[in-house]
């Protein structure tokens, strides 16, 4: 995966007000707003567990699939560019072993958990999300280069390109974060990945992610947003 991923973080606010006569005025919302971690936790399962998750990801892919297949009957020497993880893989079983929390070293025992996230990409058994598979098949149908671009670390290369092939996806090119690379955001890494696709005489009609740093910085005719109630990446 890209840089170490903030999976669900809840802030907390302490207001003490010691030596006062009276309770302290509250300059913020109040407290009932900011739920708990096990009332988060409980929203994002109920989310995907609905149904809505998998629905929500399909309308965006949808709206994808139909500008491609508008775009590409003009021609050209276009390209889509499609991140990796939660966009064209699913780390559900990991997460969900886990029980959504992040775990980067160590085994991984499914389904019991816990799950390490090297050993799970080690593996190379995520599950292709469907509707971008589909976005993918039919942008290979129609003479349109893929491009899949990833923060994960380039020493994962094989892991990761053994599980999209499992997973039934082609590609013209997979990109991968150098390993000494540090960056504030994954938009700095990957705006400029993809103005070198530009520089070859590309043009990136589809852009799709599930972070708004995969979208960040331009590059791209179109940006199409994936749902991620799981974690966030800067």
């Amino acid at each position: 995966m890209r840089h170490s991923p903030l999976w669900l973080t809840i802030s907390a606010v302490l207001l003490f007000g010691a030596g006062c006569a009276g309770p302290a005025a509250s300059t913020g919302p109040p407290a009932a707003t900011v739920p708990s971690l096990v009332e988060a936790k409980r929203q994002v399962v109920a989310y995907v567990d609905s149904g809505r998750y998998e629905a929500d990801i399909a309308a965006v892919a949808d709206e994808a699939r139909t500008y491609l297949e508008s775009r590409a009957q003009r021609g050209g020497k276009l390209a889509i560019v499609v991140d990796i993880d939660e966009t064209a893989l699913s780390n559900l079983p990991s997460m969900r072993a886990n029980d959504y929390g992040f775990i980067v070293a160590g085994p991984c025992d499914l389904p019991r958990g816990p799950c390490g996230l090297i050993a799970w990409i080690g593996m190379a058994r995520a599950e292709p999300i469907k509707p971008v598979l589909a976005l993918v098949r039919l942008a290979r149908d129609r003479g349109v280069d893929v491009f899949f671009l990833t923060g994960r670390p380039e020493r994962l290369r094989a892991a990761t390109e053994a599980n999209l092939r499992a997973a039934g996806y082609g590609w013209s090119g997979v990109i991968l974060k150098p390993d000494d690379l540090t960056t504030k955001s994954a938009a700095d890494f990957k705006a400029p990945e993809r103005k070198k696709l530009q520089d070859q005489g590309y043009t990136i009609i589809v852009n799709i992610g599930d972070q708004m740093s995969d979208l960040d910085g331009g590059f791209a005719e179109r940006t199409y947003k994936l749902p991620n109630p799981f974690y966030f990446i800067p």
